[in-house]
């Protein structure tokens, strides 16, 4: 079935190259490079993919072109929504390759970037992974990057967060079963947390689960000082009013897909200790804020995109980042062509809102903090608490 994907592929990239040059296209305005986004656009992370999209979105409208080689390319974004499903992520990414994308931004979710990887392997698409913080997605490939730090270290953060802010001595993990991103995550901060000498239980919850009762309660029987859920934002909004009905009293912890306002809004009003590992802090950067925000007020869809309000998500930022980083890639390539782009790629440099991004062998970039912020239950606001490395 591989080789029988790969010929489809294959006959698919040779007609998308016909038809668009290569990577360009002819529109009323010149000459067309494509930046594939491959983000879920509904499912369980529809909501951040949208915030992520955001970012990419409101970077083409600040460089809405790329000059390359003395002759300047209109850049289009095409969209294709992988559902958060990695059934449907093969089908997502032939979206993007039968269009001529130059280069592929995304996944929100590691699951599905894992997934489609192959995909664009064997189309010879280079991709740039945003906050997809799974191993397996660069890991054993030259194809797919990265702009944001990996699991390892945001599960070891949050396990020293855990022991040296609330003294934790037993932790208790949640996440979705099979998922890669949950499991992947936990799987870090328990062998992080015993490495410091804490116990740690943790159990898994089923797709489509609606009922967290009963795993608030194993919490709670385990002693736990901490519950450590780093899940999907549709599920976390879930634990967060049943934790509060319950009146769990234990601090949730999570990674980077709880920066959300799903989160803000789910914590409104509620006598909860939330905090999470993420990748930008608002308030950071003002004068980019203030233009990204305008730009958010300024259209209603992109206002419903981003949950209703101008909060700024980490993934935002890092979807701006990850655009510029493509344009970078395609600068030093001198080429709009995907295989120029992919062989450019591990030596391009690009510092961004988010700070220095440059790639290590594996293709990861070099990150060694995180951002641990916190929400102010009472304004449905974050508030910073900490910039935390691993030592």
């Amino acid at each position: 079935m591989k080789k029988v994907l790969a010929i489809v592929l294959t006959v698919a990239m040779v007609l998308a190259l016909t038809a668009c040059g290569g990577g360009t296209g002819k529109a009323s305005g010149g000459d067309v490079v494509k930046i594939g986004v491959y983000e879920p656009q509904s499912g369980d992370n529809g909501a951040g993919g949208k915030q992520e999209i955001l970012g990419m979105q409101y970077a083409n409208s600040v460089q809405p072109t790329v000059k390359i080689g003395g002759k300047e390319y209109k850049v289009e974004l095409v969209y294709a929504d992988n559902e958060s499903s990695n059934d449907k992520a093969v089908s997502a990414a032939s979206q993007l390759i039968g269009a001529g994308c130059s280069v592929i931004l995304g996944s929100y979710g590691s699951g599905v970037s894992i997934a489609a990887s192959d995909t664009f392997l064997e189309a010879g698409i280079p991709a740039i992974g945003v906050t997809c913080t799974n191993p397996q997605v660069t890991e054993g490939n030259s194809h797919y990057f990265r702009i944001c730090f990996l699991d390892p270290f945001q599960g070891t953060v949050m396990a020293n967060f855990a022991k040296a802010t609330f003294g934790a001595k037993t932790a208790y993990c949640l996440g979705q079963l099979g998922n890669d991103y949950d499991q992947g995550l936990i799987n870090y901060f328990k062998q992080a947390a015993e490495a410091l000498g804490m116990k740690v239980t943790t159990e898994a919850f089923p797709e489509g689960n609606s009922d967290f009762t009963s795993y608030l309660t194993n919490a709670k029987n385990a002693g736990a000082d901490v519950i450590f859920a780093p899940c999907s934002t549709s599920y976390a909004q879930l634990i967060i009013e049943q934790s509060a009905t319950q009146g769990v009293s234990i601090p949730l912890l999570a990674g980077d897909t709880w920066d959300s306002n799903v989160i803000l809004n789910a914590a409104a009003g509620k006598n909860l200790d939330i905090e999470v590992s993420t990748f930008y802090q608002e308030g950071a950067n003002a004068d980019f804020e203030s233009s990204f925000k305008a730009w958010i007020n300024g259209d209603s869809t992109n206002l419903a995109n981003n949950g209703g309000n101008d909060t700024l998500a980490a993934v935002s930022v890092m979807g701006y980042d990850a655009y510029f980083t493509a344009l970078a890639a395609m600068e030093k390539a001198g080429s709009i062509a995907a295989a120029d782009i992919m062989k450019a790629l591990p030596d391009t440099t690009y510092t961004g809102i988010t700070g220095e991004i440059k790639f290590d062998a594996t293709g990861d970039a070099e990150r060694d903090s995180a951002v641990i912020k916190k929400v102010n239950t009472k304004d449905a606001a974050w508030e910073f608490v900490a910039v935390q490395g691993v030592n």
